[in-house]
């Protein structure tokens, strides 16, 4: 089996985050037992370069860097806290300056988190036509977190647990290129040392 880069991107301003550590454990299952590498990064990694960069070529490097891993990565787990029911603005400023070809059949699978259940469309709705523009391949398993799913910054709600196994298998099948079933059984809060942070300055 190859080694593929598996890169996940957050939207989170801050940190902690718990949009962070949605991606962090949906990354976490989907590399457990497997080569392939996970890198996570956040909008707060590239925002001091980010705002004010009108062009690619303006940005900081901390935030080229950022935009070169998405577009070099053969697989994403993207995730943003929703804002007034849309992901932040900086998220969104990221993918303005990512090349429109660069996700073209790339697997991309979706997360988000917000202050309660009536967020939750938000992955439907504004998530996914983003990478419908870009032609991506999204999986069809969704997940989004509130904040009552999280206990000390950890996801521990069951039911956001499976659906984020669900999510991984599905990705996991489409990185693999595999047809058939495949398993990811362990919960994902207990795999966080899968993940690598990526730490930019």
């Amino acid at each position: 089996m190859s080694v593929l880069q598996i890169a996940g991107f957050s939207g989170n301003l801050h940190r902690p985050s718990k949009t962070r550590s949605l991606v962090e454990a949906v990354g976490s299952a989907v590399v457990a037992d497997r080569p392939h590498r996970f890198d996570l990064f956040d909008v707060v990694d590239a925002a001091p370069g980010l705002a004010s960069a009108m062009s690619r070529q303006e940005l900081s490097l901390p935030a080229r860097q950022v935009v070169d891993a998405i577009e070099r990565a053969d697989a994403l787990i993207i995730g943003s806290p929703v804002y007034k029911g849309a992901y932040t603005g900086l998220f969104k400023h990221v993918f303005d300056l990512v090349d429109p070809l660069a996700l073209v059949g790339k697997p991309v699978l979706i997360t988000a988190t917000g202050g309660g259940p009536r967020h939750a469309l938000v992955v439907e709705h504004v998530l996914r036509p983003l990478f419908g523009f870009f032609s991506a391949l999204t999986v069809p398993t969704a997940v989004y977190a509130s904040d009552a799913d999280f206990k000390d910054g950890r996801l521990v709600d069951s039911k956001v647990l499976s659906r984020v196994n669900e999510a991984a298998t599905q990705l996991v099948r489409l990185v693999d290129g595999q047809s058939g079933p495949v398993s990811v059984d362990r919960e994902p809060v207990q795999l966080a040392h899968h993940a690598r942070r990526v730490a930019l300055g």
